[in-house]
């Protein structure tokens, strides 16, 4: 009597088989991901906040320098305020040093000023006090080096920023606004009731809320070039780039209503959900993050005072 042959295999050596073909599916997957990563910086060595970050080449021309100008802007000192540029050009990346005080060197050999130098993957490139290392196209490191940033850098519940970058990324920007005399408003917002919703239906019901208002906020209502973070707890904030009050109050105002009638349902029961804003623009005399902080949350303060569900805007 004839048998077939996967009867013999025993079980333990066709759920490897299982595993490695999994494995090799998952890698050739990340591979082919790969491929379509642009070409990256990655800071080795450089101020607080800076080591480890990331920045992807996508423009002809990308400027370094301590300049709130620049494509990639340091605050440091040993940088110039425009210390050196990176030219995209199909797929090679190369350095022109800007006649910068400290130079340009790459792999020790300094360049000469306004003369471009070819870069290969795994360069090191020193402007002052920073080290950057180039990652070309395409490549693994590059694309792990964005996911590890990404998991640092996000609320993994929300997928809104994390408060600590927010820290990080808020001075930088009111530094830019005041600098450029570009116009720099905030919301803050948290939900109504929130301990409500959490004794009506547990902190899993919570999560769900807190979740969902993150994918409704950050991917409906939010531009790309704004920054939406999760300031703790039921309060986020988002930065708006070069936008004045009248235009954040519209924004608030939208976000509001969206959040207002969307259907938040959990466990086959709908959870009403309102939220309360602030919003406050930089003041041209306001130099510091924390400033603008504390006068669109009192404004958020006012909001849930006079009866939540509502946007108010600080003096």
């Amino acid at each position: 009597m004839s048998q077939d042959h996967d009867d013999d295999i025993p079980d333990e050596i066709e759920n490897e088989t299982e595993k490695t073909v999994l494995s090799s599916d998952t890698f050739q997957g990340k591979v082919q991901s790969a491929e379509n990563t642009p070409p990256s910086l990655v800071a080795l060595i450089g101020p607080p906040g800076y080591t480890g970050k990331q920045w992807h080449l996508t423009q002809s021309e990308t400027i370094v320098g301590r300049s709130v100008e620049c494509g990639i802007f340091i605050d440091d000192r040993s940088l110039s305020r425009h210390h050196c540029r990176f030219m995209l050009m199909g797929v090679d990346v190369s350095v022109v040093d800007m006649g910068s005080t400290n130079r340009t060197i790459v792999n020790g050999m300094t360049l000469p000023p306004l003369t471009p130098h070819r870069l290969k993957t795994n360069d090191q490139i020193k402007t002052g006090n920073v080290v950057f290392k180039y990652l070309e196209r395409g490549s693994l490191e590059a694309m792990s080096t964005q996911e590890v940033q990404e998991r640092v850098s996000k609320d993994p519940l929300t997928g809104a920023f994390t408060k600590g970058e927010l820290l990080q990324r808020a001075p930088e920007v009111v530094k830019r606004a005041e600098t450029l005399g570009e116009p720099l408003s905030l919301i803050v917002f948290d939900i109504d009731f929130f301990k409500k919703i959490n004794d009506s239906f547990g902190h899993p019901g919570g999560d769900y809320v807190l979740k969902e208002l993150g994918h409704v906020v950050g991917t409906k209502l939010v531009r790309s070039q704004d920054y939406f973070a999760r300031f703790g707890g039921e309060e986020f904030v988002i930065l708006l780039l070069g936008s004045n009050s009248r235009q954040a109050m519209d924004v608030a105002e939208r976000i509001r209503t969206t959040v207002q009638g969307h259907r938040f349902s959990y466990d086959n029961a709908n959870v009403p959900v309102t939220i309360s804003l602030g919003v406050a623009e930089r003041l041209p005399t306001e130099k510091n993050w924390e400033s603008l902080f504390e006068r669109a949350d009192k404004a958020l303060y006012q909001s849930k005072k006079t009866g939540r569900n509502k946007v108010t805007l600080a003096n």
